[in-house]
């Protein structure tokens, strides 16, 4: 078999086992408010998340494009390709440790770790100034206004149904919550079928069977949605646990504010800037923006002090796997 197509057929694969871990590990950035507040039953929360990912995932072209072409410059050839493969390794080892710990890490900020730190392994060339722009201030100011803004979004609807009976209100905002989670799930496929999609299309590219990374064949957009799928199924119950039960315990009002907040700047990122942000980052700080309007001790802050270094510690770590790969697999690439 030509050597460039083995190659272009490893990557590919090990995307799309990156991309099934994505679904299970990150199962949970979609339904775990609505499976702890009893809004959907776990196995209806999962059909939903899987169904919004597969639509979500036609919708991620501009995040795509910025994994695909924007992180990274990377020559078109052999040796390339295995660069990129150590770099998908490096993040599906970060997946599988994190869920392991149950801690809801960021998927995407793995996959980018991972491919930049393979990439500096071999004195490549890293696209800072994006890296910075795209990944970095997002990373930063979307947790912050998943805050901020979930605290305002949950003021605004304690006080619009401040005279309603709680009974009603619940089984109201349980309904309600359907629609939320059905919108937090398109948003994650935006943002996290897309991250796959533009680690093939590099592929394609560095194998010469395509002109530029920019392109996302079709065949692409169906498989990579397929796979995310099938892995949001699977189901991520650890992480699950640690969203919607040991952070702070929600009612159907709070669990309908931070999905709607969450969705809200996952789709902005997403449409409007392109700018592959984390679903984890963006719901879980929703979370704790909501339950800080009960009561700020409502909050587990030493539960979210663990996730909040695993996020500081994924980029790293996900790099410093990816270099480990790529030096074991040289000697057998070369």
């Amino acid at each position: 078999m030509d050597p460039l197509l083995l190659g272009v057929i490893a990557v590919v694969a090990v995307a799309l086992i990156f991309d099934y871990t994505n679904g299970f590990h990150d199962a949970a950035n979609a339904i775990a408010t609505s499976v702890s507040t009893r809004a959907l039953t776990p196995r209806a929360a999962l059909i939903l998340a899987a169904a919004g990912n597969l639509v979500g995932a036609f919708l991620g072209g501009k995040v795509a494009k910025t994994v695909g072409s924007g992180l990274v410059t990377l020559p078109t050839g052999y040796d390339s390709l295995w660069i990129v493969f150590a770099g998908v390794v490096g993040a599906i080892g970060w997946n599988l440790l994190t869920w392991y710990f149950g801690l809801p890490s960021s998927s995407s900020h793995a996959l980018i770790g991972g491919v930049v730190g393979a990439t500096i392994a071999v004195a490549g060339t890293v696209q800072w100034v994006n890296i910075i722009e795209k990944v970095v201030i997002p990373m930063v100011v979307s947790p912050i206004v998943g805050v901020i803004l979930g605290g305002l979004v949950m003021l605004a609807v304690m006080w619009l149904f401040r005279r309603g009976h709680p009974g009603k209100l619940n089984r109201g905002f349980r309904i309600a919550q359907s629609v939320s989670a059905a919108a937090m799930s398109v948003g994650h496929g935006m943002q996290d079928a897309a991250k796959t999609m533009g680690i093939i299309a590099l592929a394609l590219f560095t194998g010469g069977f395509q002109a530029s990374p920019d392109q996302i064949p079709l065949w692409v957009f169906f498989t990579s949605a397929t796979v995310l799928a099938l892995g949001t199924y699977a189901g991520g119950w650890r992480i699950i646990r640690t969203l919607g039960r040991r952070v702070i315990h929600l009612d159907p009002p709070q669990g309908f504010a931070a999905e709607s907040t969450a969705s809200s700047v996952l789709y902005a990122n997403a449409l409007i800037f392109g700018a592959p942000i984390s679903t984890t980052h963006t719901i879980t700080s929703a979370i704790m923006g909501v339950g800080a309007t009960k009561r700020f001790s409502a909050v587990r802050w030493g539960v979210a002090g663990n996730i909040v270094t695993a996020w500081v510690l994924t980029f790293p770590g996900a790099a410093a796997i990816a270099i480990a790969v790529h030096f074991l697999i040289a000697p057998f690439t070369g």
